[in-house]
């Protein structure tokens, strides 16, 4: 099974799919990471030097490789916003949005260097935020509330996923 966990910058993807992954023994990709690896540059260094329509067709190209790939895949947060991602993304396996309060997820990304946190003000951000959540939920295949640890929203996970692991075992 592949399981893609989409959401908002900051919401807990890398973190929550790392032990996600580990729980159920099989292989973690950041997208982001693996565009990077792909690439030969840093995210930023894409957006700079090629722009966020560059990327965002890597970003459509990883989801293509990755579908194929058992595992669990934390997407960089404009990953399913594109509706041919997410029917690739959905068509291979379950689509897990990461649904975190804005206030939360701002006080993750505030400090980094990703791009459009450096260029945007956070009443932008939360612009972006409010139009992106919808979208995130229209593309999903289940929403997650993951408001409490890393380790509670695998948990969380791991309940929704059994039944789909006792219909593979009939």
């Amino acid at each position: 099974m592949t399981i893609f966990l989409c959401g908002f910058m900051g919401c807990g993807k890398s973190t929550v799919g790392l032990r996600l992954a580990k729980q159920l023994d099989c292989p973690f990709t950041d997208m982001d990471t693996y565009i990077e690896e792909q690439a030969g540059k840093t995210i930023p260094e894409i957006f700079a030097e090629d722009g966020e329509p560059h990327f965002r067709d890597l970003e459509t190209q990883a989801v293509r490789e990755l579908a194929s790939r058992e595992g669990v895949i934390a997407c960089g947060g404009g990953a399913m916003l594109r509706e041919i991602n997410a029917k690739i993304a959905r068509e291979s396996g379950i689509v897990l949005f990461l649904d975190v309060p804005f206030r939360m997820c701002y006080q993750r990304i505030a400090n980094t260097d990703r791009p459009i946190v450096k260029r945007s003000t956070r009443e932008e951000l939360y612009q972006l935020y409010s139009h992106r959540r919808g979208i995130y939920r229209a593309h999903s295949t289940h929403r997650i509330r993951a408001i409490h640890s890393p380790t509670a929203t695998v948990e969380e996970i791991l309940r929704l996923l059994q039944p789909d692991a006792a219909q593979t075992e009939q």
